[in-house]
């Protein structure tokens, strides 16, 4: 059988999968607390697989440990403004830790990219759903990331002939970022009306910014699994590889999105 003929091989168990991680998350975002610690072990889970994505051999789980327990007590104990400070002072004291380990320079670097990642970016989804439009807002963003990756990932499939980063994601095209766009778009709209109650200008917006950072969170972590040489961050999700596979479109997304919300709100 020829590759073209078989390229939607893998269909079925990446939407098995997706079960699971759908039950998971309507668990996770039930209750701001149960969002908290969900989060918590979003970030220990990301940055254990980074440690192996950036080849540290030291023990990867006590300092994981570390940083999903530490980031759980932040984001309960303290407002967005001091989480910050605090986790900037804990991520010192974490690159302090490795420093000792005398670890090289470009692990080095790769444990600082883990830090703004797991303690920076993902952290707003914890944010996201404590505003006003909480458990909406959450849903919303989560469900027009996860699709627009899916979107693009099917359209790519379908129509996909011009390669778009061609030395990072071979399998990326033009079409299928366009097509992933588009219908992200169309779906922001749907959910926009029913869940943040926004117009269809601010809904278009919207969806063109998620789909379209959503596209470079993507990139991005191709690209630092192209220099560690590695296909996926993980095994965690059959058919997605590891968990960080499936949250790179929120790299850029949660933040964004947390801040546009608070545009809206202002306006």
């Amino acid at each position: 059988m020829k590759p073209e003929e078989n390229k939607f091989a893998d269909v079925p168990l990446r939407v098995k999968t997706w079960v699971y991680i759908i039950i998971v998350f309507a668990l996770g975002i039930s209750h701001p607390l149960a969002m908290k610690l969900f989060v918590s072990w979003i970030s220990f889970q990301c940055f254990f697989e980074f440690l192996r994505l950036f080849k540290i051999n030291s023990n990867r789980i006590i300092p994981s440990v570390f940083v999903g327990t530490v980031q759980f007590f932040l984001l309960y104990f303290f407002t967005i403004d001091n989480y910050f400070i605090y986790s900037a002072v804990f991520s010192i004291i974490v690159l302090l830790y490795f420093l000792l380990l005398k670890t090289a320079s470009k692990q080095f670097y790769g444990v600082f990219i883990a830090l703004l990642i797991c303690l920076f970016a993902f952290p707003h989804l914890s944010f996201i759903r404590e505003t006003s439009s909480g458990l909406n807002s959450i849903i919303f963003v989560v469900v027009v990331t996860e699709l627009n990756d899916v979107f693009q990932y099917l359209m790519g499939k379908f129509f996909g002939k011009h390669k778009i980063t061609p030395t990072i994601s071979p399998n990326k095209t033009l079409e299928g970022f366009i097509g992933g766009v588009f219908l992200t778009v169309v779906l922001s709209n749907i959910l926009g009306f029913f869940l943040l109650k926004t117009d269809i200008f601010v809904n278009a917006v919207i969806g063109v910014i998620l789909g379209v950072f959503g596209f470079f969170g993507d990139v991005l972590m191709s690209y630092l699994k192209r220099k560690a040489e590695i296909k996926d961050t993980g095994t965690l999700l059959p058919g997605h590889g590891g968990l960080l596979d499936r949250m790179d479109s929120l790299i850029f997304n949660a933040p964004i999105f947390f801040w546009i919300l608070s545009l809206l709100v202002k306006n």
